[in-house]
């Protein structure tokens, strides 16, 4: 019997129903709607495709066009250089200053093409080729994570990975992948292959804070340009990008030089080096650099003040700083910087910390005494960036502002020279309401100028001040740039530096840099250029230099304090093994117990180059935080720093004495001995003393029992004078004022010698009286309250002037004329005589005694 087939059965299925039951009907395979159908969608997705791309590199330009700014600039840290002044010599880094990202931008021209290679290899080896998206290394990628079941490399060319830096987050999602992907189209569209280089090696991390190849380099290295790295330095550097911490060659050396070996063995598969090159560079061991760029701490001080400056001077804001990548050159001397820092880092330079652990405070500023340049300074022990800079603090100047308040602007007004006699003595001034007092309470009566600054005493300038007017004080600091309070410091008290504001460390080096400068101030400052980062000059100081003194008093200024640093000077802890001038300076504590310690001290000075003030003290002062250690401690710091850091960097000089500004002569010293005695045969008084040397002559000064004041009787050139021109039953008082005869300057006037002169036939006997001597010569130096005491200025030319063949009548005297001789023994009428002595004279003046070297003090008093 013959089976059905499949065919038959199913017929016989239909044509034979079973009940209401109905089968499922099959529909025919058909071949061209299949193909039919395929054709269509591939269609449709090349439609979609390519409307994707579209869209995608749409996107892309959409995108770098709203943020081009992003990609044409960057953050960039500035470098701040030091270069001397109206130099060419190549300027030294110093410093950078960045916000957050230490980056710094190079022109692709001074990249070498070994370089470029190295990252070429290492990051997309078909980077010439592509058009900023490589599909080929797309598809190689993810074939390599398919066979090892993970991500095990990327595709990412270099302008994904430019893209991705610039303007998209580190998200990893299909929609970032995507706009990296358009991004990198618009900008292999937009830029060329070197530009897009350019900016990649210029924006990367390179880790350790190192942003952009140049800074790289630098952290690595210690190598400014990219044209010096070795091939091996090159490779260690295209390592990094990968995993910036973990090949850090800082970090991990082995790690780096494991990663370099890969990057050099691309490098020799490409072709770029030989294989000889790549076995020498992998074999290199990494050694830190010695002289890597300094880091901003190291110059704290320094850099705040370059940036104050900026913004001061320029209108250059920190925010603009910190992020435009500018070069500022300034006059920073590296030597005197590290030096300064060095000595402020040893601990034994200064007092002992207080019983709370807080340390004692300093500040020092040195200025260049030709130009104003700043060469170094230091805002405080253990100074923090953009910390508490002392060096702009205002504390009282103490004796370092005599020389700016009272001896300065009497200089300057031509009638005083550093041989003029001051006076020493215990005085009130203001109508009593102002008794300053010496730091030892000891007087000294008359003294030469030169011998008050050496030993700064406190009364000899008060009284100096009260002779010139307190304005003449104020005006004569103003213009050396100290501003002083025009209501409150009209007062005696700005002669000793008790200021109602005080004065800054800086201003003080200001100020004094006119002395050392022939009385020519220069502005200070800092900054001599700002270029931005393709060298273009966008700002630069112009000298601002102005002769604000006379030549001779800042002459005449400088042979004061250079006493002051010799033996017997307050300041002999400054001298070094160079001309050196200057002055201390204290205050003193009013706190009830610990009086003789002191609240600020100072040294100002100069040698013929720099000037230098350095201030110590607490910020705040109270019975737990005050000086001890006086002013040597801060005129130890001067020499210190000062000779070290000129050594071998100026040849030693003198001071230079300006041009027709004559040699000061020194003041004859003081006559001691003076003795007066009446002859009764000869019925004149008789004056004699021990002469003083060749060049010294001698006014004599007499004064009557009904005279108010002493008047001059005689100017001799001998050390002997009969005076005739007396009267009987008068009494009389004599002293001696040595002086110069060239100059006209006075010494020290002498004790006071008194004789009474008796009336004629008064004796019970009736006989004529018998010669009897006068009264012993009393030992009166002068105090300032003796009513004998001259009116004439010291120094000044005495008035009136006698000379031999002249008249004097001395004021209120009803005595005949007393006529000078220079005859020995005339005895023609009634004249006062000058005689000869057989004593020799010395010919030298009296040393002053050696005073305390680091213990003057000076009490600020209250405002009379």
């Amino acid at each position: 019997m013959e089976r059905p087939t499949n065919k038959q059965s199913t017929t016989n299925t239909k044509t034979k129903p079973q009940g209401n039951k109905k089968g499922p009907k099959k529909k025919k395979f058909n071949l061209r709607k299949l193909i039919l159908g395929s054709i269509i969608a591939t269609i449709l997705a090349i439609i979609c495709a390519m409307a994707i791309y579209i869209v995608v590199i749409m996107n892309g330009f959409k995108i770098l066009e709203m943020n081009i700014d992003k990609i044409e600039t960057t953050t960039e840290s500035t470098l701040i250089y030091a270069q001397e002044e109206g130099k060419d010599a190549q300027a030294t880094e110093i410093a950078k200053i960045y916000k957050g990202e230490n980056r710094e931008s190079v022109n692709i021209k001074d990249v070498p093409e070994r370089l470029k290679q190295a990252f070429i290899a290492t990051e997309d080896r078909r980077f010439e080729q592509h058009s900023g998206v490589d599909f080929w290394a797309i598809g190689r990628a993810l074939v390599k994570d398919v066979i090892h079941m993970s991500a095990v490399e990327g595709g990412s060319t270099i302008t994904q990975q430019l893209a991705k830096n610039v303007f998209l987050s580190s998200e990893k999602t299909a929609f970032r992948k995507g706009t990296e992907m358009s991004i990198a189209f618009a900008l292999d569209e937009k830029y060329t292959k070197d530009e897009i280089l350019e900016r990649y090696l210029n924006r990367i991390f390179f880790g350790s804070n190192a942003y952009g190849i140049k800074a790289a380099a630098k952290v690595y290295f210690g190598k400014s340009n990219l044209n010096d790295l070795k091939v091996w330095e090159m490779a260690t550097l295209a390592a990094l990008p990968k995993a910036p911490s973990r090949y850090s060659p800082l970090a991990n050396p082995d790690l780096s030089k494991e990663r370099r070996g890969v990057v050099l063995r691309l490098m020799a598969d490409q072709g770029y080096i030989t294989e000889a090159e790549r076995a020498e560079a992998a074999a290199v061991d990494y050694v830190p650099p010695t002289t890597a760029a300094t880091n901003t701490k190291d110059y704290a001080s320094y850099v705040d003040y370059v940036m104050n400056e900026a913004e001061d001077m320029y209108g250059i804001d920190e925010d603009e700083l910190l992020t435009k990548g500018y070069r500022i050159y300034t006059t920073m001397n590296p030597k005197a910087q590290k030096t300064m820092e060095t000595t402020y880092a040893n601990p034994s330079f200064f007092q002992k910390d207080a019983t709370d652990g807080q340390k004692i405070q300093s500040a020092m500023v040195i200025v260049d005494n030709k130009t104003g340049g700043l060469m170094a300074m230091i805002g405080g022990r253990d100074y923090k960036s953009r910390g508490f800079s002392r060096i702009y603090s205002k504390r009282q100047p103490g004796s370092s502002f005599k020389p700016i308040a009272a001896y300065g602007p009497a200089l300057e007004s031509g009638n005083y020279t550093p041989y003029s006699m001051m006076d020493d003595s215990q005085t009130s001034f203001g109508n009593g309401t102002y008794s300053p007092r010496n730091y030892d309470r000891v007087t000294h009566g008359q003294v030469t100028m030169f011998e008050a600054v050496k030993k700064s005493y406190n009364l000899a300038p008060v009284w100096l001040l009260d002779q010139i007017g307190v304005r003449t004080g104020i005006d004569f600091a103003k213009k050396l740039g100290i501003q002083l309070n025009p209501q409150k410091d009209v007062n005696l008290a700005i002669a000793l530096g008790g200021l109602t504001d005080g004065v800054s460390p800086l201003q003080m080096a200001t100020a004094y840099s006119a002395f050392a400068n022939q009385g020519s101030l220069n502005k200070t400052h800092a900054i001599l250029r700002i270029t931005d980062t393709q060298g273009k000059e966008i700002a630069a100081y112009k000298q601002e230099k102005k002769q604000v003194i006379q030549p001779k008093t800042a002459y005449y200024m400088t042979l004061l304090l250079q006493g002051v640093v010799e033996t017997g000077g307050t300041g002999t802890k400054a001298k070094m093994n160079r001309p050196v001038a200057g002055k201390t300076g204290s205050t003193g504590l009013d706190i009830k117990g610990i009086e003789q310690y002191d609240r600020d001290v100072w040294f100002v000075g100069y040698t013929p180059e720099w000037t230098a003030a350095v201030w110590e003290g607490f910020d705040k002062v109270d019975s737990k935080h005050y000086v001890t250690v006086g002013s040597g401690s801060t005129a130890a710091l001067f020499k210190e720093i000062m000779s070290k850091s000129m050594d071998g960097v100026f040849p030693i000089t003198n001071f230079v004495k300006p041009a027709n500004v004559p040699t000061p002569t020194e003041t004859p010293t003081g006559v001691t001995d003076l003795a007066a005695v009446y002859e009764i045969d000869k019925k004149s008084v008789k004056l004699t003393w021990t002469p003083l040397g060749d060049k010294s002559s001698y006014n004599v000064y007499r004064k009557g029992s009904k005279e108010t004041d002493a008047k001059l009787l005689i100017q001799s050139p001998l050390p002997t004078v009969n005076d005739s021109s007396v009267f009987s039953g008068e009494s009389y008082q004599y002293y001696v004022v040595p002086f110069n005869p060239d100059t006209n300057v006075e010494g020290a006037k002498s004790n006071v010698a008194s004789v009474e002169v008796p009336k004629d036939d008064t004796l019970p006997d009736g006989t004529k009286p018998t010669p009897s001597p006068g009264v012993s010569p009393t030992p009166s130096p002068g105090n300032g309250n003796d009513p004998t005491n001259p009116t004439q200025s010291p120094g000044g030319k005495p008035t009136p002037t006698p000379t031999p063949g002249n008249t004097v009548k001395p004021s209120g005297s009803p005595s005949p004329t007393p006529t000078p001789s220079t005859s020995p023994n005339s005895s023609n009428g009634p004249s006062p005589t000058p005689t000869p002595s057989n004593k020799p004279g010395n010919g030298t003046p009296d040393k002053p005694k050696d005073g305390k070297t680091d213990g003057e003090q000076v009490i600020v008093p209250k405002t009379p």
